[in-house]
């Protein structure tokens, strides 16, 4: 995913659907100098994690 569809997602109120290894995530944050995404898995706010734009799926 690139980093400016990333934010547009992290940005909107309305739910997009984004999975990492498969499983649905919110994104919670872009960094853009590091192209990397501070997401979670949804309903697992406690399971949070940085990961790679590249690694991210938008269904």
């Amino acid at each position: 995913m690139n980093k400016q569809r990333a934010q547009e997602i992290a940005e909107s109120p309305v739910m997009v659907k984004v999975t990492y290894n498969g499983q649905p995530i919110y994104i919670q944050h872009v960094d853009e100098q590091k192209d990397t995404a501070r997401i979670y898995p949804i309903g697992q706010p406690d399971r949070e994690q940085e990961v790679a734009l590249t690694s991210l799926l938008e269904e």
